[in-house]
């Protein structure tokens, strides 16, 4: 199977409304381009710059910035809104959204943080290389940057992603991995490192260099890591796949991180009187060995904490039905029962969130 720290609501006068605003957006913007120095210049084929858009950036709906910065993990600070009223939606490197499309009236701007992994190559592990640098973009309805700064966060913790193609940063639509909808939920202070990758099982996920071995390498001191492998378990033994999780959890304890045991998402395939409670939906495999519950049985076992991805996606299926549970995969699209749809990455990273905030596994601090 191919498978915000310091965010603020500022409102400006009546009088003048619109000159202040581009007053102020101007100060900001010249204080938050000098302080970071990481802007490179346009590429060849790249829109041309707007006025008062910061280095870096060009376009307007939308707005696309690049910086070349080395791989590495950076806290950036956008003010959105001006003097007309906005729309703006941010993303990142291979259609990471890292902030949901936020409204501003006429008049007002609003400073949204966040923290972003860049890497190489910046999407899937296996995949291709991307760009080099840092690649944001800014769109929605009608979107409006006012200033910008992105400076080197090294030490902000890190939330790394083992996974598959429903986790990981898909390249092309409508495909879309609920990891790659995480950061949404995220301020500045945390960053989500994705390295899940399409057509992965536990063990090709651990033997492959790019993939849990580089994971392995980067984790720190109290970053959690999220497995969850189990789709392209199709003819694994029960004993292996034990064997392959309880591995990669020890030696990510073994680095001092928090692993946490993540179950699939279910297929979206009904039974007759509309429940879920069939093996191909739950991800019992060809030998018949139920892998959500053996991922359950060793989460117990181990003491290693579990998000069950599986029952709750079970649950906000069934609740949705046959019919507009197709919304939440690539039904309409592509015929595709596993597979998620912007709207469904988007609400299951949402769970996962909801679980690990639950658990205490991150602070509220960091939760937008």
């Amino acid at each position: 199977m191919r498978e915000h720290t310091g965010e603020r609501t500022t409102e400006r006068p009546r009088a003048g409304r619109g000159a202040s605003v581009r007053h102020a957006g101007a100060v900001l913007l010249a204080a938050l381009t000098v302080a970071t120095a990481l802007s490179s210049p346009a590429r060849a084929g790249a829109p041309e710059r707007a006025p008062g858009l910061p280095a870096g950036c060009a376009g307007t709906s939308p707005v696309v910035c690049h910086f070349a910065v080395a791989p590495g993990t950076y806290e950036v600070t956008a003010l959105l809104g001006g003097a007309t009223a906005g729309s703006t939606g941010v993303s990142a490197e291979t259609r990471r959204t890292m902030l949901a499309e936020t409204a501003t009236a006429a008049g007002r701007t609003v400073r949204r943080g966040f923290t972003v992994n860049v890497r190489e190559p910046e999407g899937e592990p296996t995949g291709p290389a991307g760009s080099p640098g840092l690649d944001l973009r800014f769109d929605g309805a009608a979107p409006l940057l006012a200033g910008l700064r992105v400076t080197p966060a090294p030490r902000a913790p890190q939330l790394f992603l083992a996974g598959d193609s429903t986790v990981c940063d898909q390249a092309g639509e409508p495909y879309t991995g609920w990891g790659q909808q995480l950061p949404q939920y995220l301020r500045a202070g945390i960053s989500v490192a994705n390295y899940a990758d399409s057509g992965e099982g536990s063990q090709s996920f651990l033997d492959t260099p790019a993939l849990f071995p580089a994971v392995e390498s980067r984790v720190g001191r109290g970053d959690l890591v999220l497995v969850q492998l189990a789709h392209n378990d199709k003819q694994t033994h029960a004993d292996v796949y034990r064997a392959n999780l309880t591995e990669m959890t020890d030696r990510v304890r073994a680095r001092g991180g928090r692993p946490v045991l993540v179950t699939p998402i279910v297929r979206r395939w009904f039974n007759a009187d509309g429940t879920l409670d069939n093996g191909t939906a739950l991800n019992v495999n060809g030998l018949g060995v139920d892998l959500p519950a053996e991922m359950r049985a060793l989460a117990r076992d181990r003491g290693i904490p579990l998000v069950d991805l599986t029952a709750l996606t079970k649950r906000r299926v069934e609740e949705l039905g046959p019919e507009a549970s197709k919304a939440l995969f690539l039904y309409d699209e592509k015929r595709d029962n596993t597979h998620t749809s912007v709207r469904g990455a988007t609400e299951f990273a949402a769970l996962v969130l909801g679980e690990l905030r639950a658990q205490r596994l991150i602070p509220g601090r960091v939760v937008r």
